[in-house]
């Protein structure tokens, strides 16, 4: 059964809005944005398989959200689809889809099928997929969506994913959407030998994205990248061993001093042109994160996940110590480096967010702060930095974030 990803971006800050008329409009209308949305934010992003690339551009990604959100369909950002579940980021979904790697013979089951949108981007580039979704609701409204555009191969049910789907067993390929602690035994179970999965691992607020490739009956792991997804409910949920709940947030490798994977700092996801490096006159330890971009309106940031409950925590402190180098504004002016802390409610709905900065010009390093009051519906917080559309290089190091009212429980 399935649980939808949550990969919260700020990258609706990058955009001006589209025109609010966009409901009842033809397919046509929606190919420009489209193919922009792959040109900029996945095939200048790195990913330039062919198959994938004409999947994202032929898939009408507008069709799989609520219309209240499709004037936002084709930024890569996630959207609220109902029963607190997002459609995630189509940068996301052409990555998670690359790393499948899915040929014309797969058969490929879906944990989490949420909107539908990524079953219908691998339609056509398999031939079968099975989606499960816990969330009945949604799994009704995406089966109704699927049959309506017209994916034949794509067959969905409701249930608990934890357990897999035994009677279509075994898959070449499984893709997972939400995040277990560890792998699913019916999900290694159902993989056949050679098969490949692609699943986020790890505990509430810090995860990473795994391959893995089932060879001689075990399960190889290739560790990928640090990501951010809604936990795997039901009996994953269950058998967790790490559980945070105390809505206190910790920011973690706020001083880019650790980084597993070659200039990647661990305990950031979503990291777009930005590269951790060494540094002597660092302001704390030998290193700092630099972002550097040369296009106009190209993302670049670097995110991190915070279990944060606005019952508890009122107010908080961030600082940063920053450094510029010919920062101009993008295609916007509201493109200029900052940080911006987004609030999440108990749905994944938009709580609110505030922002430390902007910057431009070229700046020696300066320590950076400001106190911000915590929205009492936050139960999620989102801590992002970088260049956001702005050209040059940021460079920050020491982010500190400090809890300055706690009430007790």
């Amino acid at each position: 059964m399935s649980f939808r990803l949550c990969c919260l971006s700020v990258l609706a800050l990058l955009v001006p809005p589209a025109s609010s008329n966009a409901s009842g409009q033809s397919d046509a209308f929606w190919k420009r944005p489209r193919d922009r949305m792959v040109d900029e934010a996945i095939v200048a992003a790195g990913i330039t398989d062919t198959r994938v690339c004409n999947a994202m551009r032929a898939t009408p990604r507008h069709e799989f959200v609520p219309l209240s959100q499709r004037p936002h369909s084709y930024f890569d950002m996630a959207l609220p689809i109902g029963g607190g579940q997002t459609i995630s980021p189509p940068f996301i979904v052409a990555s998670m889809t690359l790393r499948l790697d899915p040929q014309p013979s797969d058969r490929v089951l879906e944990i989490g099928t949420g909107s539908g949108y990524q079953a219908a981007v691998l339609s056509p580039l398999v031939d079968q997929v099975y989606s499960i979704e816990i969330v009945e609701s949604l799994a009704r409204r995406s089966s109704k969506t699927l049959q309506r555009l017209g994916y034949k191969n794509v067959h969905t049910k409701s249930g608990d994913g934890f357990q897999g789907w035994e009677e279509f067993a075994p898959f070449d390929k499984i893709i997972v959407t939400c995040s277990p602690e560890t792998v699913p035994v019916a999900l290694a179970d159902q993989l056949r030998e050679g098969g490949r999965m692609v699943i986020p691992l790890g505990e509430r607020y810090q995860q990473a994205m795994y391959l893995l490739t089932k060879k001689n009956g075990q399960l190889e792991r290739e560790s990928l990248e640090p990501t951010f997804f809604v936990p795997m409910t039901g009996r994953a949920e269950e058998l967790r061993d790490q559980i945070d709940e105390s809505g206190i947030p910790e920011l973690i490798n706020g001083s880019f001093e650790v980084d597993t994977r070659p200039g990647v700092p661990d305990g950031w996801y979503y990291v777009r042109q930005a590269r951790v490096l060494p540094l002597d006159e660092s302001p704390d330890g030998s290193r700092i994160l630099r972002f550097k971009n040369e296009t106009a309106g190209r993302g670049a940031q670097a995110l991190q996940a915070l279990g944060l409950d606005g019952r508890r925590v009122r107010q908080l402190e961030l600082s940063v110590w920053v450094r510029t180098h010919d920062v101009r504004a993008g295609q916007l002016p509201r493109q200029l480096p900052h940080v911006v802390i987004n609030y999440y409610d108990q749905r994944r709905g938009d709580a609110g967010s505030q922002i430390l900065g902007p910057w431009q010009g070229t700046h020696d390093w300066s320590r950076r702060q400001s106190r911000f009051k915590v929205p009492g519906n936050a139960r999620l917080a989102v801590l992002a930095v970088g260049l956001f559309g702005g050209t040059g290089e940021l460079e920050v190091d020491k982010m500190e974030l400090k809890i300055i009212q706690v009430d007790k429980e």
